[in-house]
């Protein structure tokens, strides 16, 4: 099956089963804004909790905050965001779209990637386990051709980027011959650059209301917060804040779902160290977030690191880990190694000192600071691209099913009376009255078991238990796996300790250590 029909399903799965809606979907939509259901909000939440304790609770010198949406006007002068946080705009005067010039050319680049991974696959195919793949990049012409094409646009798109040449990205989109996805035309406007901050006023009546802004990023409110916490928490560097929260940014080019949304959540952490240690410290995060990431067990080959050609005006060192979705591989999480100018700036735009004193060499000193970065909505849509699977089982049937970590499920375990008799409900409401204290269980007593089944299958929990006849005279249930659909006769005594063991977030933060 294609990819991109696959992606559709994935859609199609979230708003059909209670993980993701169409915001305002009874008024046909807000562009780019998303509602999470019943089912994802639960998986969310999982997500968060996952990231919240494998920072604050697995290391001693990380603390957590909640800083305020609404900002001083002046921190994101400060910051940079006025001045320069812009992305660059191209329109197609034809079908009167607009796009963004870099993800047009980036587009390009993996398109030459798709051609070299289909000569790969062809080959594969038709050699078999005799198939050396690195030898048949190294002579294949076609692979050669692509591969030099891509080198080439991806060294000019570095160049243009890092000049900030606008010119030069509208020249590269006319020369690589990249045409409007709607109107299939190649008739361009110049490129531009466009801010992406959504701003609003402040204060009783119009001509007393100041203008503010939704913040683009949560980084700025540790920042401003640093050293009230370093304070009242009598932190020594290196100690980092972690924080989740809403951000704004109006994104021109909004697509793929709930990859690049208008309003999204996000995950950062800032560890502060000392100046000159910041690359060690930048290396070390690398090794810790892409541990993280890969101890839910999607696949080591789903992730790779993405160095950033183009370096933000803050930062000294920055890569983005990258997971393979259904349209190709996307960052989801960014790590940068941000200086001090932040700190700096904020000293400077309000006057007043933030500096540290370390008593180790008996300094005051600006902290250089590492961030990790990522995106709960991109992470949220990583998991169930990787979760999905469609299985043809034993007589022909199929089932749509969402291995989903058991740590993360929405819902841990499934209770289901074989029958609406006979005193099996009201058994199996004593089961759930009893396990639902420290797992998220869902009743269900309608249709036939495999359709329960079934039902279950779709949102990913792990555990389904089957309470029959047999269960009033030996207490014993049928407890089903979700991946393997094998079925085995348990205690009900054993319930909580068999489903904990499998489902608490423990299992997975253990991996961490």
């Amino acid at each position: 099956m294609a990819q991109e029909d696959v992606f559709k399903k994935i859609v199609s799965h979230c708003k059909e089963y209670g993980f993701v809606f169409r915001s305002s979907d009874i008024y046909d939509g807000l562009g780019a804004v998303y509602d999470y259901g019943q089912m994802g909000v639960e998986l969310k939440n999982n997500i968060k909790q996952y990231w919240w304790k494998s920072m604050v609770l697995l290391h001693e010198n990380i603390v957590g905050i909640d800083s305020a949406i609404f900002m001083h006007p002046t921190i994101w002068k400060a910051s940079g965001h006025v001045d320069a946080f812009n992305d660059p705009l191209i329109d197609n005067k034809d079908s009167k779209k607009r796009y963004r010039a870099d993800v047009l050319i980036e587009d390009k680049i993996a398109k030459y990637e798709e051609k070299i991974n289909k000569e790969v696959a062809k080959a594969a195919k038709r050699f078999g386990e005799a198939f050396d793949a690195d030898q048949f990049k190294a002579t294949n012409p076609r692979v050669l051709a692509n591969e030099e094409k891509k080198q080439a646009l991806h060294t000019r798109f570095a160049a243009a980027l890092n000049a900030n040449d606008l010119e030069e990205l509208r020249q590269i989109i006319l020369d690589e011959e990249i045409v409007c996805p709607i109107s299939g035309s190649k008739n361009w406007t110049d490129v531009r650059q466009f801010n992406l901050m959504f701003s609003t006023e402040m204060g009783s009546t119009a001509e007393g209301a100041n203008k503010i802004y939704l913040r683009p990023e949560t980084a700025q409110g540790i920042f401003v917060n640093y050293l009230n916490v370093q304070k009242t928490g009598r932190m020594k560097i290196p100690f980092g804040i972690a924080q989740i929260g809403k951000a704004f940014r109006n994104e021109i080019v909004a697509r793929q779902f709930i990859f690049r949304m208008r309003e999204f959540e996000q995950m950062e952490m800032q560890f502060f160290v000392r100046p000159g240690t910041e690359m060690d410290y930048f290396k070390k995060w690398k090794e810790l977030r892409i541990k993280w990431h890969k101890a839910l067990g999607f696949g080591d080959d789903h992730y790779r690191f993405h160095d950033h050609e183009k370096l933000a005006h803050y930062a000294n060192a920055a890569t983005d880990i990258e997971f393979l979705m259904p349209f190709g591989f996307k960052e989801v999480e960014g790590i940068h190694s941000r200086t001090d100018f932040d700190l700096k700036q904020h000293e400077k735009f309000s006057g007043k000192s933030i500096k540290y004193f370390d008593p180790e060499i008996n300094e005051s000193y600006t902290p250089y600071v590492i961030e990790t970065s990522i995106g709960v909505d991109r992470m949220f849509l990583s998991i169930m691209s990787s979760a999905y699977c469609e299985e043809t089982l034993e007589g022909g049937e199929t089932r749509v099913v969402l291995k989903l970590p058991a740590a993360l499920a929405p819902v841990k375990l499934a209770v289901l009376p074989l029958t609406k008799k006979d005193g099996l409900p009201e058994k199996a409401r004593e089961i759930m009255n009893d396990l639902k204290f420290e797992l998220n269980c869902q009743y269900d007593e309608k249709d036939s078991i495999g359709k329960r089944y079934r039902r279950q299958d779709a949102i990913g929990t792990p555990f389904c238990i089957t309470i029959d006849h047999q269960t009033l005279e030996d207490n014993c249930v049928t407890i089903r796996h979700r991946d393997t659909m094998l079925q085995e006769r348990v205690n009900i005594e054993d319930l909580k300790q068999i489903i904990s063991k499998q489902t608490t977030l423990t299992s997975l933060l253990k991996q961490l250590m």
